[in-house]
């Protein structure tokens, strides 16, 4: 996970990796490795879809695709771009659902990710309480 500096709130949110799909990625799987890359430095050859949403339909037609990267490795260090404010730090996927409980993620599209990595219809198996 990531603890990235929001100007909006003015506050650290703690986050998953994400970013914008650019004209040179081949698809959104492309952008969501790139962006893992860029700002952790870490790297999978193992990237499974778990779901999209639009984040704000009222007033705009995006979609937020989320992923799932198995048996991650760290490759390289972190390429953030300028006015990025980010720090990796590694927490344990059984901890995230007292992290949502406690207030402590927050961010809206983070918490649909894990709604994704969670949901009984999805197409992986993750059960967080049976993680080390």
């Amino acid at each position: 996970m990531i603890r990235q500096f929001r100007a909006g709130i003015r506050e650290f949110t703690l986050e998953i990796p994400g970013g914008m799909v650019d004209a040179s990625d081949a698809s959104p799987m492309a952008a969501a490795r790139r962006e893992m890359r860029e700002e952790t430095g870490y790297d999978s050859e193992r990237i499974t879809f778990l779901g999209s949403v639009h984040p704000n339909p009222a007033i705009l037609n995006n979609r937020c695709s989320t992923f799932l990267a198995s048996d991650v490795r760290r490759t390289e260090r972190p390429q953030l771009d300028g006015g990025e404010d980010i720090e990796v730090e590694s927490i344990p996927l059984r901890q995230i659902p007292e992290l949502i409980r406690r207030g402590h993620i927050t961010h809206s599209l983070v918490l649909n990710a894990f709604q994704w990595l969670w949901s009984p219809s999805a197409s992986h198996e993750i059960d967080a309480h049976r993680l080390p």
